[in-house]
């Protein structure tokens, strides 16, 4: 199930947002504003970002900057009351994918939506490639220079959160809530058995290292 964020200030058209794509089998996320949507990505992980222009504290244009500091390819769709070529050229200039002009017609927000994902390769599978490593989130594989391997469903959510930002760190806090769960009663030595193993597996792999960041947490990096 792909993870949708809607980033919208006005409560009633987040909620017809959310329903909407729960109801064409997406998981929605809902923030007020940009920073509320910055944190929450810290939590979860987002396939695409649904997100209007005019919102308190951060703005469309400041959040998608954000996002693409973090995340150059994830989608983002702009919605917004906004019309006219320079509000287009804005949001295209910091990084949106499409745009749509309120009131939005909610199907045609699907399609759009679908057409994204399929841009950015991860309908039906989503697909991480880094260098000759292949990540297929649907079957939990990964294959090296043509040898596949089934990882346990948490050693390889881990894996594809760290190598989908490489570069990127994530706090101990921040990995343990998105793999197990905010309410887990799991401690960080599960988290750095995990990453133990994790290593283990892809010693002397030629793609990535994962590295650990004393007194913050851990992250990937591309060799």
């Amino acid at each position: 199930m792909f993870h949708i964020l809607v980033a919208e200030d006005d409560p009633d058209l987040n909620e017809l947002f959310c329903t909407v794509l729960e109801e064409n089998g997406f998981q929605s996320f809902s923030a007020a504003d940009g920073e509320q949507a910055l944190e929450l990505m810290d939590r979860e992980y987002i396939d695409l970002v649904i997100s209007d222009i005019m919102m308190p504290r951060m703005d469309g244009y400041e959040l998608t900057k954000a996002i693409r500091q973090i995340n150059p390819l994830l989608p983002v769709l702009m919605i917004t009351a906004k019309d006219g070529a320079f509000y287009k050229r804005e949001g295209f200039q910091a990084g949106i994918d499409d745009y749509m002009v309120k009131p939005v017609d909610v199907n045609e927000m699907i399609w759009r939506v679908r057409a994204l994902l399929r841009r950015s390769q991860v309908t039906h599978e989503r697909i991480l490639t880094v260098g000759t490593t292949v990540l297929k989130f649907d079957s939990y594989s990964v294959t090296v220079n043509g040898r596949e391997e089934i990882l346990p469903p948490k050693e390889f959510s881990l894996l594809f959160k760290l190598l989908s930002t490489p570069g990127r760190t994530f706090t101990r806090i921040q990995l343990l809530d998105e793999i197990w769960g905010v309410d887990t009663e799991v401690d960080a030595h599960t988290l750095e058995v995990h990453i133990g193993r994790l290593r283990e597996r892809f010693r002397g792999n030629s793609d990535f290292e994962l590295v650990t960041v004393r007194g913050l947490g851990y992250k990937a990096v591309l060799q």
